[in-house]
């Protein structure tokens, strides 16, 4: 299943990554960066075309066809700054995948968007919706994957990405795709692992 599949990596660049809360005083923006670079590097093995990558915040940007040797330069580009439009951005990148099956460009096994994020989003009814769109129009769960891992230790956003994981179907997903690991589920493992594992779950 890894192999002949897209990925997508979105990262929440808003204001709170800036905050220095990780092992050995690092930001929560540094880590994203090794752990984005680890995640490229891997992906290369099963994607050799690269890997998609947003940033959002208050509004959002797309990097096509990211190899690991790209990494270091988006994140110079970009500083943590603005609020978290998590809804807009992952619109975005569900209607590109689908787009892109309607040409017949996407690989035969599907896509895994991972979502990295410290904050609950601006408007939390809004991704739900999203995400419940999106699993009507897959035929099996397998096609489109979304794992969502938070940085930090926002209780809020704790609460929120576990909605997002168990409660979905409730609401009327036809599939359960979304996938959440918080920070108290990784506590022995690295981000970087963690977004390995999300791959591979």
């Amino acid at each position: 299943m890894l192999e002949n599949r897209d990925y997508t990596l979105i990262i929440d660049k808003s204001g709170s990554m800036a905050t220095k809360d990780q092992k050995d005083g690092k930001s929560r923006w540094l880590v994203m960066q090794e752990s984005t670079f680890a995640l490229a590097s891997k992906c290369e093995q099963f994607d050799p075309d690269g890997i998609t990558i947003y940033l959002f915040s208050s509004r959002y940007k797309r990097y096509d066809n990211v190899t690991s040797s790209k990494v270091i330069q988006i994140f110079q580009e970009n500083d943590p700054v603005g609020s978290t439009d998590m809804a807009s951005v992952l619109k975005h990148a569900i209607n590109n995948y689908f787009e892109r099956k309607a040409e017949g460009l996407t690989k035969p096994n599907g896509e895994t968007i991972l979502v990295v994020t410290d904050g609950e989003p601006d408007d939390s009814d809004a991704v739900e919706k999203v995400i419940i769109a999106a699993s009507g129009r897959i035929q099996k769960d397998e096609e489109l994957a979304i794992s969502f891992i938070q940085v930090g230790q926002d209780m809020q956003a704790t609460q929120f990405l576990k909605r997002l994981d168990d409660e979905l179907q409730k609401k009327g997903a036809k599939f359960d795709i979304c996938d959440t690991v918080t920070i108290e589920d990784i506590e022995d493992m690295s981000l970087s692992e963690v977004l390995l594992n999300a791959i591979s779950d």
